[in-house]
C-alpha cells in the first residue's frame, strides 16, 4: 500500500466500512462533552427546573438537586451507547443494524436525521440570539446565520480536528467564563423563590434528564474513535455531567437575579466585563450545531455507506443554514423537536440491554446484509407509548390523542412521574424478558 492509499488516521473515515482511527483519548472526549454540555439554551432552560409545572416552584435546593440527579442519570444513559460505539467502531445509526437489522435501522435513522437537522437549525438561531444580545441587534440576522453555519460545516468536514481544537483552545476559555460568571453572580445576594413546593421535583428531574439523553443518537459518532469503552463511558459521564450541572446552576442564579427567563442573557451582560465572557459562550455554541451537522451526515451514511462523508457534511451544513435563515419563532418548533427526541429514550434502553444481555453478547451483525429483527420494535414501541402517556407534549391533535388515552387508561401523571425514566425502564424490562426468552 502506498502512502497515498493509507487511511488518514488524523481524521474520521470517509466511507462507512473503514476502520476508524482510535485517536481520541480521555481528555479529548471529556473536553468534547464539556463543551457540548454548556449551552445558551441551558441558561434559559433552567426556568423549567425552577418551575416544572404551572403554578409550582421548587425551592433552590430542590432545583439544584433535580439538576444533579437528572443530569447524572441522563449522562449515564448516554454513556451506554457511547461505550457500544467504542467497542464496535461503528457510528450511532450503523450500530442499530445489529439491533434491528439493516433495513429496520433506517427507521430510527430517518428520525435522527429529522431531529439533528432540527436541532442544528435551532442552535444556529440561538447563536443569533446571543449575538443580538451582545451587539444590541446591530448585526443582521442573516450574516450571523451564514457565518455560524459556515463555521459549523467546516468543523463537521474535519470532525476529529474540531474535537482536538475544542480541547486545546476552547475548553479552558469556557471554564474561565463559567468560573467568572459564577463568582460574579454569587457576590450578590440571591433572591430565593417564594411559595415553593417539592411536588415538582420529579418533573424537574425529567426535564434535565431529557436534555441529557437527547445526545444518545449522537454519542457513538464520536466515541467510535475512543481507544476503549471505559474511556468513552467515563469521559462522557464526567464531561457532560460537570458541564450541564454548572450551566443550569448559572441559569438558575441568573433567572433568580433577573426575575424571568426572558432576561437571562441581560444578567450575564450586566456584570463587569460580562460581554467578553458571554462572547466566549456564544462562540462555543457552534460546537452544538457542528455536532448536529456531523451526526446528520453520519446518519445519512447509514443509508448511503459509500458516499464521502465530507460531501454529506457540506450538503447538510448548507441545508441547515438555509433552513435557519427565515426562522424567528420557536414556540411550536421546540415542542416538535422534544417529541422527536422522546423516540430515543426507550431506544437507548433497548440498545444497551440487547447488546449486553441479548444478541450483542455473541456479536451483532453490522454489515449491509444484517437480517431484520422485527421483534425488537416491540420494547421500543412500549417505551415510546409509556413516554407519551406520562408526557404527551404540547402539539395540538397529538396531545389531544394521548390525553384521551390517559383518561381511558386512568393514567394521570403527578409528582411521581418522569416520562424519560419510566419509558427507559419499561423498554429495558421488555428487552430483558425477550433476551431471557431467546436464551431459554
Amino acid at each position: 500500500m502506498t502512502i497515498a492509499e493509507r487511511p488518514d488516521h488524523r481524521e474520521a473515515p470517509l466511507v462507512l466500512d473503514t476502520e476508524p482511527p482510535r485517536t481520541l483519548g480521555f481528555t479529548d472526549q471529556a473536553a468534547f462533552w464539556l463543551n457540548i454540555g454548556v449551552s445558551l439554551i441551558g441558561f434559559s432552560g433552567a426556568a423549567v427546573v425552577l418551575s416544572p409545572a404551572e403554578g409550582s416552584r421548587l425551592p433552590l435546593a430542590g432545583a439544584l438537586l433535580a439538576t444533579v440527579v437528572g443530569t447524572v442519570i441522563g449522562a449515564t444513559m448516554v454513556a451506554g451507547p457511547a461505550a457500544i460505539g467504542s467497542r464496535t467502531g461503528a457510528p450511532a445509526m450503523a450500530v442499530l443494524r445489529g439491533l434491528f437489522g439493516t433495513r429496520l435501522s433506517y427507521l430510527p435513522t430517518g428520525a435522527n436525521i429529522v431531529q439533528c437537522i432540527g436541532w442544528g437549525v435551532y442552535e444556529l438561531t440561538v447563536i443569533t440570539l446571543g449575538v443580538s444580545a451582545l451587539t444590541h441587534d446591530r448585526v443582521p440576522h442573516w450574516i450571523v446565520i451564514v457565518a455560524a453555519g459556515a463555521l459549523s460545516t467546516v468543523m463537521a468536514i474535519w470532525p476529529l480536528s474540531a474535537v482536538r481544537a475544542l480541547r486545546k483552545y476552547v475548553s479552558a476559555a469556557v471554564a474561565v467564563a463559567l468560573i467568572y460568571f459564577t463568582l460574579q453572580l454569587l457576590r450578590q445576594p440571591v433572591p430565593l423563590p417564594t411559595d415553593t413546593s417539592w411536588s415538582g421535583f420529579w418533573p424537574a428531574v425529567d426535564s434535565t434528564l431529557a436534555v441529557s439523553i437527547s445526545f444518545v443518537p449522537l454519542a457513538a459518532d464520536y466515541t467510535r474513535h475512543s481507544p476503549s469503552a471505559r474511556i468513552a463511558a467515563s469521559a462522557t459521564v464526567l464531561g457532560y455531567s460537570v458541564a450541564q450541572v454548572w450551566c443550569y446552576l448559572l441559569g438558575i442564579l441568573a433567572i433568580l437575579h433577573a426575575g424571568s427567563a426572558d432576561h437571562v442573557f441581560d444578567t450575564f451582560l450586566g456584570v463587569t466585563a460580562g460581554w467578553l465572557f458571554f462572547a466566549v459562550l456564544v462562540l462555543r455554541e457552534s460546537d452544538q450545531s457542528f455536532a448536529n451537522i456531523y451526526s446528520t451526515a453520519m446518519s445519512i451514511q447509514n443509508l448511503l455507506p459509500r458516499v464521502d462523508r465530507r460531501l454529506l457534511a457540506g450538503f447538510v451544513g448548507l441545508a441547515v443554514t438555509l433552513l435557519a435563515l427565515p426562522v424567528r419563532d420557536f414556540s411550536n418548533y421546540a415542542n416538535f423537536l422534544v417529541l422527536i427526541g422522546s423516540v430515543f429514550v426507550p431506544l437507548c434502553a433497548v440498545l444497551v440491554v440487547d447488546y449486553h444481555f441479548g444478541r450483542g453478547r455473541t456479536g451483532w451483525n453490522l454489515t449491509e446484509t444484517a437480517p431484520t429483527r422485527p421483534l425488537m420494535l416491540l420494547p421500543w414501541a412500549i417505551g415510546f407509548v409509556t413516554y407519551q402517556l406520562l408526557n404527551p407534549g404540547s402539539i395540538g391533535p397529538w396531545t389531544d390523542f394521548w390525553t384521551r388515552a390517559q383518561d381511558a387508561l386512568h393514567v394521570h401523571p403527578g409528582w411521581w412521574s418522569s416520562a424519560s425514566l419510566y419509558s427507559f425502564l419499561a423498554a429495558a424490562g421488555v428487552t430483558a424478558l425477550l433476551a431471557r426468552f431467546r436464551r431459554g
